[in-house]
C-alpha cells in the first residue's frame, strides 16, 4: 500500500497520523522524549504540564497532590488539544489512571499511548537531581501509588526508561507499528 498525503513517514515506514500521549509518572521522562517524538515524526508536541490552571500548579508546588476534581477540567483541556490535533500531535500527560486515560479518549478516541516505565528508584533519582520544576519530589510516592498501567484493551506501549531517549521512540514505533492490523 502506498503513503498517502498526510502520512507520517518514519524508519522507512508510512505511520497513520494519531495523537499520540507520552505517559507516566513524573520524572520519567515525558516532555524529554514526547518533544523528540513529535521532531521526529514532524507534528506539533504540547507539555501538558504548561495547561495546568494556576490553582493546580500552585498545589502542587505546597506538596499537595492533585484529586480527581482538579484533574478533570485539565484533562478535558489535554484532551481538546488532542482532538484538534487528531492528524497528528504529541502530548506529555501523566495521565496516570485509566479513567484519566478515559476521559483523554472521549475527547480522541484514536489516541495512543506511550508509557514510560520505570523503578521508583530510578525515577526518584531524576526528580531529586531535576531544578526548576513545580513538582517536588516529595509527590512521586502519591503518584507511583495513583499509576494504573496499560490495559491490554488501551491502545498504548510501554517503554522502560532506562533506555535512552532515541532508543525508546524507536521502540515504541516498532512496537506501535507492529499493533496495527496494517503494519504501519
Amino acid at each position: 500500500m502506498e503513503p498517502q498525503p498526510g502520512d507520517r513517514v518514519s524508519e522507512g515506514r508510512a505511520r497513520a497520523p494519531s495523537p499520540i500521549v507520552v505517559m507516566g509518572v513524573s520524572g520519567s521522562g515525558k516532555s524529554t522524549v514526547g518533544s523528540a517524538l513529535a521532531q521526529r515524526l514532524r507534528v506539533p508536541f504540547v507539555d501538558a504540564d504548561t495547561l495546568h490552571p494556576p490553582a493546580s500548579i500552585a498545589k502542587m508546588a505546597a506538596g499537595e497532590p492533585l484529586d480527581d476534581d482538579d484533574r478533570r477540567p485539565w484533562l478535558d483541556v489535554v484532551g481538546e488539544w488532542l482532538a484538534g490535533h487528531r492528524a497528528g500531535g504529541v502530548a506529555s500527560c501523566s495521565a496516570l489512571k485509566r479513567t484519566y486515560r478515559d476521559r483523554l479518549r472521549a475527547h480522541c478516541p484514536r489516541v495512543e499511548f506511550l508509557h514510560l516505565s520505570g523503578s521508583p528508584e530510578l525515577i526518584g533519582g531524576r526528580v531529586a537531581a531535576r531544578t526548576g520544576h513545580f513538582m517536588p519530589a516529595t509527590l512521586l510516592r502519591s503518584q507511583f501509588e495513583a499509576l494504573e498501567p496499560l490495559g491490554a484493551d488501551e491502545s498504548g506501549v510501554t517503554v522502560d526508561v532506562g533506555r535512552d531517549v532515541e532508543a525508546s521512540i524507536d521502540a515504541f514505533l516498532s512496537a506501535s507499528a507492529a499493533r496495527r492490523p496494517d503494519g504501519n
